[in-house]
C-alpha cells in the first residue's frame, strides 16, 4: 500500500481510539471537555508523526475541501477517502475490544454492549446526546466544518508562522468538540462517524447520511470562502 495512505489509515485509526475510546472508556471520569481535549489531542500528535507523509487529513471532508481549495491532488482524493474510512472502523473496532473487555458487575454494572451504550456513534434527535433535532445537527455540523477548513487552509499557508499548524488545528477541533458535542457528538469527519456507526448498526447507521453530507458541504464552503478571501491567491 502506498505509505501516505497507510499513514492516513493508522492516523485515523488513533483519532477515534483517542477520541471515541476517551468518550467511552473514560467519559465519565473527564467529561465533555476531556474528550474535546483527546480528539484534539490525536490530530495533534498525528500531526507532527504523519504529517511530513501524508499531510494529515484524517477526514475525507478535509481531504475533498483541500482537493476543491486547491491544495491537494484530486487524483489522490479516493484512495485518502478509503484509508480514512478503514482507518475509521479499526479504531473503532480497538474501542470495542477494549470496552467489552470490562467485566459486568452482577447488579451494578453491565456487560457493554455498542447498541445500547452507542459507542460515541453521531446522531440527531434521539441519536442526539441533548436530543437536538435535524435542523440544528445539519447547521452545526456544516458550519464547523467550514471553519475547521479555514483554519486547516490558514495554518497551513504559506504566510503561517512554520512548525505551528499542528497545535492551530488541534485547538480548533477541540474548540469545535466544546460547541457541539451536545447537539450530534460531534463528527466533521465522516471516517469518524463511518466506524462507529457500522459497529452500533441500527439508528446510527441510518442516520450516517448526515455525517457523510454535512461535513463535506462545510468543507467546500470552508474552501469558497478561502477562494473569496483571496488568500489562495496571495500565496501562488
Amino acid at each position: 500500500m502506498n505509505r501516505r495512505f497507510l499513514a492516513e489509515a493508522f492516523g485515523t485509526a488513533w483519532l477515534v481510539l483517542g477520541g471515541c475510546g476517551t468518550a467511552v472508556l473514560a467519559g465519565s471520569q473527564v467529561g465533555w471537555v476531556g474528550v474535546s481535549l483527546a480528539f484534539g489531542l490525536t490530530v495533534v500528535t498525528m500531526a507532527y508523526a504523519i504529517g511530513p507523509i501524508s499531510g494529515c487529513h484524517l477526514n475525507p471532508a478535509v481531504t475533498i475541501g483541500l482537493a476543491f481549495a486547491g491544495r491537494f491532488p484530486k487524483q489522490s482524493v479516493p484512495g485518502y477517502v478509503l484509508a480514512q474510512v478503514l482507518g475509521g472502523l479499526l479504531g473503532a473496532c480497538l474501542v470495542l475490544l477494549i470496552a467489552e473487555g470490562r467485566s459486568p458487575i452482577e447488579g451494578a454494572r453491565p456487560a457493554y454492549d455498542p447498541q445500547v451504550h452507542g459507542l460515541a456513534a453521531n446522531g440527531y434527535d434521539a441519536g442526539s446526546p441533548a436530543r437536538y433535532g435535524l435542523g440544528a445537527a445539519l447547521v452545526t455540523e456544516i458550519v464547523m466544518t467550514a471553519f475547521f477548513l479555514l483554519v486547516i487552509l490558514g495554518a497551513t499557508s504559506k504566510a503561517a508562522a512554520p512548525g505551528f499548524a499542528g497545535l492551530a488545528i488541534g485547538l480548533a477541533l477541540t474548540l469545535i468538540h466544546l460547541i457541539s458535542i451536545p447537539i450530534t457528538n460531534t463528527s466533521v469527519n465522516p471516517a469518524r462517524s463511518t466506524g462507529p456507526a457500522i459497529l452500533v448498526q441500527g439508528l446510527a447507521l441510518q442516520q450516517l447520511w448526515l455525517f457523510w453530507v454535512a461535513p463535506i458541504a462545510g468543507a467546500l464552503l470552508g474552501a469558497i470562502l478561502w477562494r473569496i478571501a483571496g488568500t489562495r491567491e496571495q500565496e501562488a
